[in-house]
């Protein structure tokens, strides 16, 4: 922990930086995030709000909430309710007065955004107050018109961008012409206490297998794909390839849907119907949000991120690893940094699901045995390459080349 009247200098290579750095004692930081449900932009948020408070430092996040409000409270972070997700000009005009309100009577030191929207209030507040603006690229943002560059945009006009990884700073620096220095990669991190194997029970896996109407006795491999219930996570790929299997004569395996719908009732609908018309309703479970992932990646054999649309980084890739696990990842967007093909798990073209079919029938046939130890070959990897306190430190890192460029 740093004291509150020292400053500590930081070191971390990371693209695009290099350097000595220090954060000062009074420092407080202001997050602008749409909400706090559910995803990596979200923990990431929390992560480094509890690493400025155990640094010595004050941190304070915008947001419309969500449930993981009562984590960040808990770490002594303290939340700022405002509708900050919105894309109403006028609504993100009166964000933008509540933030410079916020900024000024806390005394904020660096605001830092993490979605586009929040993004422009959280940037005509840091300008009207003469703060340092930081944005963290969390996406790969698509843009089919000079508009939606203009707005994709707002998160590289700040001081520093931050993105999750090599795929997603090299978009930035096409897509946006920005200074390679301005512009750093720090790839997500895991939470190392929390993934880990050696701390999770075993009722805890029993009760996650008991809540997905998993028997004790069932032998079959277990496919878990976690994440939201959207298109673009692949959930009809892995029904088609599953279809393709149990066509081949394969019944032997067992596929779970893990995620909130957000909403999206029509999508879980779609899915259900897929499943029930490829008559797979004993080889599939849509279990709904998860609040134990570490015991649920031990409860499955296999993790699998099908997506159709390139992620930036990719959590549900890195934490299954973490947890002992192999995966199968779409070969694009940053899994292809994350997982290593044939080493860690397997890399299948995106959307195709003959290529899935075949990736999956394979890491069936590999057996238990050596799917475990192409596990352990990913525990290791993403312990080295992925620690949440290597990410919070890099960013802090970067916190504090802005506010000594200020200076």
């Amino acid at each position: 922990m740093w004291p509150h009247n020292a400053r500590r200098s930081l070191r971390h290579p990371v693209s695009g930086y290099a350097g000595d750095v220090a954060l000062p004692p009074d420092f407080t930081l202001l997050q602008v995030v749409p909400e706090l449900e559910t995803g990596g932009a979200e923990q990431t948020t929390i992560d480094v709000a509890r690493a400025v408070i155990a640094a010595g430092g004050r941190a304070f996040v915008a947001t419309r909430g969500g449930r993981m409000t009562a984590r960040l409270e808990a770490d002594g972070a303290r939340l700022a309710q405002m509708p900050v997700q919105t894309k109403n000009p006028l609504v993100m005009l009166g964000n933008a007065a509540r933030l410079v309100d916020l900024i000024r009577s806390e005394r904020v030191s660096l605001v830092h955004a993490r979605s586009r929207a929040p993004a422009f209030a959280a940037l005509w507040a840091a300008q009207a107050t003469k703060t340092p603006f930081v944005a963290t690229y969390h996406g790969i943002y698509k843009a089919k018109s000079g508009l939606k560059r203009w707005y994709n945009a707002v998160m590289t006009r700040g001081d520093l961008v931050i993105a999750n990884s090599e795929y997603t700073r090299a978009h930035v620096l096409a897509e946006h012409g920005v200074d390679p220095h301005k512009v750093v990669a720090i790839p997500r991190g895991v939470d190392l206490d929390r993934f880990n194997p050696a701390w999770v029970t075993p009722d805890r896996v029993e009760a996650i297998r008991a809540a997905w109407g998993v028997a004790a006795d069932d032998r079959r491999t277990r496919f878990l794909l976690a994440g939201r219930l959207t298109r673009i996570k692949g959930h009809l790929t892995v029904i088609e390839a599953a279809a393709r299997m149990k066509a081949e004569g394969r019944t032997d395996f067992l596929i779970l849907f893990t995620g909130d719908d957000q909403g999206r009732t029509g999508y879980g609908e779609e899915l259900a119907k897929a499943i029930t018309e490829a008559d797979l309703g004993d080889n599939f479970r849509i279990t709904g949000h998860c609040d134990d992932m570490p015991a649920a990646f031990l409860a499955a054999d296999v993790a699998i991120l099908p997506t159709t649309v390139p992620e930036s980084f990719g959590r549900t890739a890195v934490e299954p690893q973490t947890m002992g696990r192999p995966v199968i990842a779409s070969a694009h967007g940053g899994a292809m940094e994350t997982v290593v093909d044939g080493v860690t798990g397997w890399l299948a073209a995106p959307g195709d699901a003959q290529a899935w079919a075949k990736a999956m029938t394979r890491a069936m046939d590999l057996g238990p045995g050596q799917r475990l130890a192409m596990g352990q070959a990913g525990m290791n990897r993403t312990r080295q390459l992925y620690r949440v306190d290597a990410m919070c430190e890099a960013t802090l890192a970067a916190y504090g080349r802005v506010l000594e460029a200020r200076r």
